[in-house]
């Protein structure tokens, strides 16, 4: 009766529509992935001081899994990634995708890529086949750049901004294994929750780092850890993988904790 009462004051027009906006996220495969996905071997890489980031990894990535990376030090990721993506050469071992793979990457550090004095849609367009200006204004639209905001210069967007971007990029990709890393940096709850949301459906394989425990524990089926004395693999949830007493103790000895 009483939340009746309150019905019957409640008085819609005064009821201020929410201005939070979500971004269309969207990525569709243009092929299924096969059975190879990915093997890697002994793969080694050294940082600019000559200390070892990692080395002899080795794995391999079977169809459907989702794989998070972790490490102590973010460097070991991000390395592993852009040898992944072929922006850098390792110093030992070797890594092969299979025939029917199409990667898209999104890197941590993306300032590389927005030096220029290039407006949006000049911009996306060298990523697509497809460079009409109606065509590259659906994309900035469903990140969120209307009007004419797709004029904007890219070299004075915000970090958020230039992350809206490289994902609208990696759509246009329609690839079927995403390589992510840290992919919740610089993103608003908006866009994190629909991201989140996209990749939990996402009909292809996922790599990614990350540092958000509920990203990963909601999207990700495969635990890979790159430790200073080698790597634990483990096909489970991340919540399990957090909570496992002996896995907790696998990592002080790999670690060196005392």
């Amino acid at each position: 009766t009483s939340r009746r009462k309150m019905l019957e004051k409640l008085n819609v027009d005064e009821i201020q529509p929410s201005t939070r906006r979500y971004p269309g996220i969207i990525f569709t495969p243009e092929r299924e992935t096969g059975n190879t996905i990915l093997n890697v071997s002994g793969l080694a890489k050294k940082s600019e001081d000559g200390t070892h980031l990692f080395k002899d990894v080795t794995f391999t990535v079977e169809k459907d899994e989702k794989v998070v990376f972790l490490s102590r030090n973010p460097q070991v990721t991000t390395a592993l990634f852009e040898i992944l993506s072929d922006n850098e050469q390792p110093d030992a071992g070797h890594y092969k995708w299979g025939v029917t793979i199409t990667t898209a990457y999104l890197p941590m550090e993306n300032s590389r890529f927005f030096e220029s004095k290039q407006t949006l849609v000049e911009w996306l367009s060298m990523y697509s086949a497809d460079t009409s200006e109606s065509f590259l204004r659906g994309y900035l639209g469903k990140m969120l750049f209307s009007g004419e905001d797709i004029f904007k210069k890219v070299n004075v967007l915000s970090g958020g901004e230039k992350m809206r971007c490289m994902i609208a990029r990696m759509m246009l990709r329609n690839a079927n294994v995403m390589l992510l890393d840290n992919p919740t940096n610089h993103l608003d709850l908006e866009t994190i929750q629909a991201f989140n949301n996209t990749l939990t459906g996402f009909n292809g394989n996922i790599l990614m780092s990350s540092h958000d425990h509920e990203f990963i524990n909601t999207v990700c089926n495969r635990i890979i850890e790159i430790t200073p004395n080698g790597t634990i693999d483990k096909l489970m949830s991340y919540d399990d993988y957090v909570n496992d007493d002996g896995i907790a103790e696998l990592r002080r000895q790999m670690y060196g904790d005392k």
